[in-house]
């Protein structure tokens, strides 16, 4: 593994998907804020769980990109389509089973099965992320294979081979 050109092509990517869905928010094409249900995980301040949420999502972004990497490396490929294709699974795994299980995991989150509670909850996303609009897929879909192809094409497959 090429840990100068993960360490560099992972955090590239992950900062074009974070700015890819939080553009996608702004202009309407989403309700959904994941740097903002990640931080709503932690903490129940609103304002302090939007930067705790974008630095998680940051990390996560960054550490997922391991995955990818031992993939192209594993294939001995490392290209903008052959990520994308990888950034689209991630992104059907994402929405199908991800948002799916998000109410089971997230602390303040109602669930699809219960009723309204007394206290505040996050509403949840529900099959693909529907719930947050319904071009929440689209959204999603584009930032990942964004994401894959960014990390294709700028990650360099170690000499080793």
């Amino acid at each position: 593994m090429n840990w100068e050109s993960w360490l560099l092509s992972g955090f590239l990517a992950t900062l074009v998907l974070s700015t890819l869905l939080s553009l996608s928010q702004g202009i309407g094409l989403t309700r959904m804020n994941i740097p903002y249900l990640l931080g709503t995980m932690v903490t129940p301040d609103r304002q302090r769980a939007k930067l705790y949420g974008f630095v998680i999502h940051i990390l996560n972004g960054w550490l997922f990109s391991i995955l990818y990497v031992l993939i192209f490396e594993s294939r001995h490929l490392a290209s903008w389509w052959f990520g994308m294709l990888i950034g689209v699974a991630q992104a059907l795994f994402v929405l199908t089973v991800g948002m799916t299980l998000m109410p089971s995991l997230h602390p303040r989150m109602a669930s699809e099965q219960h009723g309204p509670s007394a206290s505040r909850q996050l509403e949840p996303p529900g099959f693909m992320a529907l719930n947050y609009g319904f071009r929440t897929p689209l959204s999603v879909f584009v930032a990942h294979a964004a994401y894959g192809a960014i990390l294709g094409s700028f990650y360099r497959l170690s000499s080793g081979r």
